[in-house]
């Protein structure tokens, strides 16, 4: 079994260890700031699309926002997991369809994918000019444009808080079968980081037990925290805790754990097509999703920022106090069928 890896959210900002990697980096980018040019061609051009990764509820409400302050201009925020944008995507353009300006995603493999293959442009708004190095790709490919955390939890109306499981190994109990929800790997990319950082912390063998626990399986990570809520199981493995926050929020029966082997951390990094369909609004879109405005929208549904200027409420357990998981961006990649192969032969799906 391999060692867990565990960093704390100050020294992954420092080592590092959300950069993607990639190429060398090619001559720097420098920072474009919004012009009123820009507005200008972007007004003209009346619409932007974003295939996000996010819930949907805050893609309403970032592209709302943007819609306010740029009026004129149409965002068409479509909400779907990370896979499926991946294949969305690989399919249109296959057809020689350009649809999508700007997309997030909560994995990092299509975004390597999408790099490599000289499908997006460089473009650094001055916002993401002042994130930390590592969370911006150094050829200006790419930026963290959100975190989430793939966490467990338990309803409070089904499961004391004594007799709660703090552990991904308590979850093995034979008390829990039946009683558990979890997200895919095939949808979700957030559930792909989040099966890859528990086999390295845990093993395979682990999950293969776990498998045998007659688990309930749902597609997005979105989705386990909104079982629990509605009461159809008591505990859930890998829910995003953006929806489980706003599931409590909105007065759900709904504890976080972070589990003391580690939670995994998953950051969604956002892009911008070089076949952009409206490239000028597309640049004023991808440059509004990276400001204050826009990432105190994402704070509010639930997800962590890297902005500098955004605060976190006073009321969320900070990163410093969680152990976390963390991945290899280009070992994610690589492994990404394979991690969703072995997954499908424990679950039977």
């Amino acid at each position: 079994m391999s060692k867990p890896v565990t960093i704390s959210l100050h020294l992954m900002l420092v080592a590092g260890m959300f950069l993607l990697g990639g190429a060398p980096a090619a001559r720097a980018v420098e920072p474009t700031p919004v012009t009123p040019e820009l507005v200008a061609a972007a007004t003209k051009e009346g619409s932007v699309v974003w295939y996000a990764s996010e819930d949907a509820q805050l893609v309403a409400a970032v592209a709302k926002a943007f819609e306010a302050k740029y009026p004129g201009i149409t965002a068409q925020g479509e909400r779907n997991g990370a896979e499926r944008n991946f294949q969305r995507v690989s399919q249109e353009y296959g057809s020689n369809i350009h649809a999508v300006d700007v997309i997030t995603s909560s994995n990092p493999g299509p975004v390597l994918y999408w790099k490599s293959h000289d499908m997006l442009a460089r473009f650094v708004p001055s916002d993401v000019a002042r994130f930390p190095a590592n969370q911006r790709d150094a050829d200006g490919y790419y930026a963290t444009d959100c975190l989430t955390l793939a966490v467990m939890g338990y309803n409070t109306k089904l499961v004391k808080p004594d007799e709660a499981p703090k552990s991904y190994a308590d979850l093995l109990d034979p008390k829990w079968k039946g009683k558990i929800v979890k997200a895919h790997p095939g949808y979700s990319g957030t559930i792909v980081t989040a099966t890859l950082a528990m086999s390295k912390a845990l093993g395979w063998d682990y999950i293969e037990k776990l498998g045998k626990q007659q688990v309930m399986q749902v597609q997005s990570a979105i989705d386990p925290p909104r079982k629990l809520a509605l009461g159809e199981r008591a505990v859930m493995i890998d829910g995003a805790e953006a929806s489980a926050l706003q599931g409590q929020e909105q007065g759900a029966p709904i504890t976080i754990v972070y589990p003391t082997e580690g939670t995994p951390a998953v950051p969604l990094n956002g892009v911008l097509m070089k076949e952009a369909p409206h490239p000028n609004a597309a640049r004023l879109f991808y440059s509004f999703l990276f400001s204050k405005e826009a990432q105190q929208i994402f704070v509010q549904y639930g997800f962590r920022s890297v902005n500098p200027d955004v605060a976190e409420p006073p009321t969320r357990k900070p990163f410093h106090d969680i152990k976390l998981l963390f991945t290899d961006p280009a070992e994610q990649e690589k492994a990404g069928e394979e991690i969703k192969s072995r997954y499908a032969q424990y679950f039977g799906t």
